[in-house]
């Protein structure tokens, strides 16, 4: 054994102690949070107990306990006959050994309840050190990311390789060492030598050498401070909030994660490898399986409640399939949400996207037919398309899938088309298909016949057992409250939106006029080619779908009008809208048309002007908000949210922000979250603020003349 052998131990050893390295430090950030979490989750099961009378002892034990010398010694709170324990109880007039063991033992029994029950909930509004604490510890895990978790992984499994190699080759460390040692351990050396060496030119092949470095200065780098923390809280609550299940244990049930799937084909997706290695979000463990199931079922339709992420969801099949080799994919969604997810595809992978949308989509479409990537259009625009050949496409991802349910429809026999030519197809829609047997037969005969076929009538009426098992093959669905076990959360998507030809003409007049007002509002202006309204339909479409009911907000009156126009003129189903909200309602009549919102059964409507409804109401019936448009005072908008997103709230609340790409919402959006988030995120936790939310001044004049005067030179006006 000469140098070369020596120096492949002693690089072994190098990767050895980095990979324990990045293991140890993501142990103690997750430690960390753990304590921080105990420390909260105690509190508020100690609050729980505090509340809960000694009378449920009766419940407990079938009224066996006589339970009146103990009220009468003062003891009247679940909490204080544990605190008392067996000594103090004995104490009291009346009352034996075996009463006190029975009582002991009931309320150890409702305790351990309470300890499986109570859920953390982190209220962004009222923070705590303690809450601040989990929030500064959770963010280190958060900004940590994908990469830091992939880190681990790779390096708990190079550390059980490299430990016993490592230790059979100790006698190659040094010359007199390996003179000294036996034939056979010499022998062992030399094969240790050999496998440490494969394996440290395999890690470096991988780059894991910079991955671990890089994961173990992210572990380590704390917030820049705990404003930061909690600004990053409300962006990413979902990434926070999984860590959160994850960390505390507090998993959803795994039959409900798993759509209740029947065991064989469980079994079979929970096998499925899924790479991450073009994939920069994280998944919670029900997505995970969602993307598994498509690629396992190869042709699937994932109707997940609106809210869970199935965007994300394809996004990770997507990148699984790109790191297995494909490389064309094709998505077709509404023209609504056309521009959502070519911004979520850059932003949560390393996939090349392509809009085939406008007039040089077809030059687009060859672009993208000889380059490869993930192609994005629209169900009127793919009809213009060459079929593909067999093989040609690794995944087609259909978006709102039950735009094609009717099979009369010529974009309904596009989509089968295409689908028939591709091996994989993902069909999404957050609409229960389920409700209506006959259209749902029909959009499962697009991915597997046989199943469609043997779908009958009957299936629905047999109830949803006997229906899950007959789609189980090509149908996942799960609930919210099913699968979010930190209810309630708070998951904000924005909804870039392109204008229409009308909308743009609209918006262009009034930046002609120098009209600020006129351009945020020029989006609704006229109503019939809205590009933002027809995408607030179908969120409040697909809500009412659901049985939710959805508050929109908007600035002005007149969008409001425009909106109740057009939810009025659309609503064969029924669903009954309220307001609108404005600041000519007094105060009174505000709140009951509010208790009339929430009274209804069912979906319903509620229009409100943010600055009236903003303060004082609140709205916790709702769990969709829809906020028509860039609001110029962050601290508006966070009002309005908080209205519905506050105790009492019993499930997650989804605010889609309605954004219209290149004008004036892109130039609010940027100069807001570049020059007031930090500050505003401050402020408004000062009680001051919440008190006065306009005396933060973020000079609303100067940043409507500099937007004017911009878009005036982009489009090339002159005043």
């Amino acid at each position: 054994m000469g140098r070369g052998e020596r120096e492949t131990v002693a690089r072994g050893a190098r990767l050895y102690e980095a990979a324990q390295a990045v293991v140890g430090d993501h142990g103690r950030a997750v430690e960390a949070a753990r304590a921080a979490l105990k420390s909260i989750h105690d509190a508020a099961v100690k609050r729980e107990l505090d509340a809960i009378p000694v009378v449920r002892l009766q419940d407990v034990t079938e009224g066996r306990l006589r339970l009146g010398s103990v009220e009468k010694s003062g003891l009247r709170t679940l909490g204080s006959v544990l605190e008392a324990g067996p000594y103090r109880l004995r104490q009291i007039p009346g009352v034996g050994q075996r009463t006190v063991d029975q009582m002991l033992a009931a309320a150890r029994r409702l305790s351990e309840a309470v300890h499986q029950t109570v859920a953390v909930h982190i209220d962004v509004d009222r923070p705590e050190p303690s809450t601040t604490a989990l929030v500064t510890a959770l963010h280190v895990l958060v900004e940590a990311g994908p990469d830091a978790r992939r880190a681990v992984d790779r390096a708990a499994v190079l550390s059980e390789q490299l430990g016993p190699s490592l230790a059979d080759a100790r006698p190659a460390a040094g010359r007199i060492r390996m003179f000294l040692a036996g034939q056979e351990k010499k022998a062992r050396a030399s094969a240790a030598v050999t496998e440490i060496r494969s394996l440290a030119d395999e890690a470096e092949r991988a780059g894991l050498p910079g991955l671990f470095a890089q994961a173990s200065v992210d572990l380590l780098r704390g917030p820049s401070s705990d404003i930061a923390a909690w600004v990053d809280f409300e962006l990413r609550s979902a990434e926070y909030y999984s860590l959160l299940a994850e960390i505390s244990g507090r998993l959803p049930d795994a039959a409900a994660a798993e759509g209740f799937l029947p065991d064989e084909i469980a079994e079979r997706v929970r096998t499925q490898h899924l790479d991450d290695a073009h994939r920069r979000v994280s998944l919670r463990g029900y997505q995970a399986f969602g993307a598994r199931f498509a690629l396992a079922q190869r042709k699937v339709i994932l109707g997940d409640e609106m809210g869970l992420g199935k965007t994300i969801q394809a996004i990770a099949v997507l990148a699984h399939l790109a790191a297995e080799g494909q490389s064309h994919f094709m998505v077709v969604c509404p023209a609504s949400v056309l521009v959502n997810w070519t911004r979520e595809v850059e932003a949560r992978s390393a996939l090349r996207v392509m809009v085939l949308h406008g007039p040089d989509r077809h030059y687009a479409f060859a672009d993208w037919k000889g380059r490869g990537g993930v192609a994005v259009t629209t169900f009127d625009a793919l009809r213009g398309f060459p079929v593909p050949g067999g093989g040609e496409v690794g995944l087609l991802v259909v978006d709102e899938a039950h735009f094609v349910k009717n099979p009369k429809a010529k974009r309904s026999q596009v989509v089968a088309s295409w689908t028939e030519r591709c091996g994989r197809a993902l069909f999404m829609t957050g609409t229960p298909m389920e409700n209506r047997v006959v259209e749902f037969r029909d959009l499962v005969r697009m991915l597997d016949a046989d199943v469609a076929d043997s779908l009958g009538e009957r299936d629905a009426l047999a109830g949803s057992v006997a229906f899950r098992k007959a789609v189980a093959p090509v149908y996942l669905r799960r609930n919210q409250e099913d699968v979010l076990t930190e209810l309630p959360s708070l998951q904000q998507t924005d909804e870039w939106e392109e204008l229409s030809a009308s909308d743009e003409e609209a918006y262009r007049e009034a930046v002609h006029a120098g009209n600020f007002m006129a351009m945020r509002r020029a989006a609704y202006l006229r109503p019939g080619k809205s590009a933002k309204l027809e995408r607030l339909r179908e969120i409040v479409q697909e809500a009412g779908e659901n049985g939710q009911k959805t508050v929109v907000f908007s600035y002005f009156k007149d969008v409001l009008g425009v909106v109740e126009e057009a939810l009025a003129a659309g609503k064969a189903d029924g669903t009954p809208v309220f307001g609108p909200l404005t600041g000519s309602v007094p105060a009174g009549r505000r709140q009951r048309t509010v208790d009339d919102f929430a009274g209804v059964p069912g979906p319903a409507v509620l229009l409100a002007q943010i600055q009236a409804a903003g303060i004082g109401l609140n709205m916790q019936a709702a769990s969709v908000v829809v906020i028509c448009e860039p609001q110029i005072k962050p601290t508006i908008e966070h009002q309005a949210v908080a209205r519905a997103h506050r105790m009492g709230q019993v499930r997650p609340v989804s605010v889609h922000r309605l954004l219209a790409t290149g004008g004036v919402d892109e130039r609010m959006v940027k100069m807001l979250e570049a020059k007031t988030r930090l500050f505003d995120a401050y402020a408004r936790r000062s009680a001051v603020a919440e008190a006065t939310p306009d005396a933060i001044d973020v000079s609303d004049s100067e940043l409507a003349r500099r937007i004017v005067e911009e878009e005036q030179e982009r489009l090339g006006m002159t005043v």
